[in-house]
């Protein structure tokens, strides 16, 4: 008895082995998968922060607006589509001549896998006229 007995605690079993090795590949492929994720968020995340940058951008170049307005679009090498869209904005009895405000709109969609995203961004500039209109 002595001899089975130093036999079983010498060694592991196969059965053993095989639960071993299934944990360790759960194991494993979780943490492919979190990796995985991770490195899918931080992509997408970088996307939106350029589609950002690219609409205030956009803002900024397209400001003031002409005072007849502006409809201007695009697409960014990176497959970013972009749009600018002003129009007179509502004076009222502010004694402005129309035109002199401009409501302006920037729209930037990019596709993150098989969703379309976008960004939207909207603001009041000043209108220009005359020679120096855009």
């Amino acid at each position: 008895m002595t001899d089975s007995r130093s036999a079983f605690i010498r060694g592991m079993s196969l059965l053993e082995m095989m639960v071993a090795i299934a944990v360790l590949g759960i194991a494993l492929s979780s943490l492919y998968s979190a990796a995985s994720g991770a490195t899918r968020n931080v992509r997408a995340d970088e996307r939106y922060a350029y589609a950002v940058e690219l609409g205030r951008s956009l803002l900024a170049d397209h400001s003031p607006a002409p005072s007849s307005g502006l409809d201007v679009s695009g697409i960014t090498e990176g497959g970013f589509k972009w749009s600018v869209i002003a129009r007179p904005a509502q004076t009222g009895r502010s004694g402005l001549k129309p035109g002199a405000l401009q409501e302006i709109e920037v729209v930037v969609s990019w596709a993150d896998g098989l969703k379309d995203r976008r960004i939207r961004l909207d603001s009041v500039v000043e209108g220009t006229f005359g020679e120096g209109s855009r």
